[in-house]
């Protein structure tokens, strides 16, 4: 049996009860570490559920035939940081899996997408989640195609290398693409962890934080509601 296990956002005792249970039960259990990356460490992990945990990269996952493999005959559990689904990769290898008449359950958790809403934006107005890349690519057509939605950026990150796109960073390319300097933005960092840092302020105004990892909001059109809560945001750097 496959088991994929969504860890949450911040550390170890993020994960469900549900997803203890079966990290404990599991033959192997792997944490893959390309997606995000926990505010805590693998020896964190391995205290917290008694059990050996086996960090992973992305092409382990995307090539699957050890889980796979594994799985035909052994319970395994692919821990997964923030909400299973929330990636790609993580339904190819589910459907690999069923396919293969392998048994697949899943223990779903907290994940980016619905954790900013802390920032008091209605999720149900929010459009396309684009991600800004370490490389060149035009992000700023994508958010002006959102509007009059909200549009939520992902941050590219590279955890094995501790590599992590700062806001500012970001927002220093988006202006380059034509972001106009003036408009006004949400910047977030360690949502889902005791002390989340978010600001409210115009572009040019974003600095770096030091704290990871961050993503982007840019409003569209505001409800007062929206307009009251991003207040309370305003003006903290």
């Amino acid at each position: 049996m496959l088991t994929l296990i969504g860890l949450g956002l911040n550390d170890e005792k993020d994960i469900s009860i549900k997803g203890v249970g079966r990290v404990k039960s599991a033959d192997y259990v792997y944490l893959e570490k390309y997606t995000s990356a926990l505010q805590c460490s693998l020896e964190d992990l391995e205290k917290f559920y008694e059990k050996k945990v086996i960090p992973v990269e992305r092409e382990f996952v995307e090539d699957g035939s050890v889980i796979l493999d594994q799985a035909t005959d052994h319970n395994v559990a692919l821990l997964i940081v923030g909400d299973v689904f929330a990636a790609t990769t993580h339904m190819a290898l589910y459907l690999q899996a069923v396919e293969q008449g392998i048994e697949v359950q899943v223990v779903y958790n907290a994940s980016i997408l619905t954790a900013v809403g802390i920032t008091g934006l209605s999720l149900y107005k929010f459009g396309k989640t684009i991600s800004v890349p370490f490389h060149e690519t035009e992000t700023v057509q994508l958010i002006k195609e959102n509007y009059p939605l909200h549009t939520l950026c992902l941050l590219d990150l590279d955890p094995k290398e501790k590599k992590f796109m700062e806001a500012s960073d970001a927002i220093t390319r988006l202006i380059q693409q034509g972001l106009d300097s003036e408009t006004k933005i949400v910047v977030c960092a360690q949502l889902g962890s005791e002390k989340p840092m978010i600001f409210y302020t115009e572009a040019k105004n974003v600095l770096p934080l030091q704290k990871f990892p961050q993503c982007l909001v840019i409003p569209g059109e505001l409800h007062f509601m929206e307009e009251e809560a991003l207040k309370f945001w305003r003006g903290k750097y």
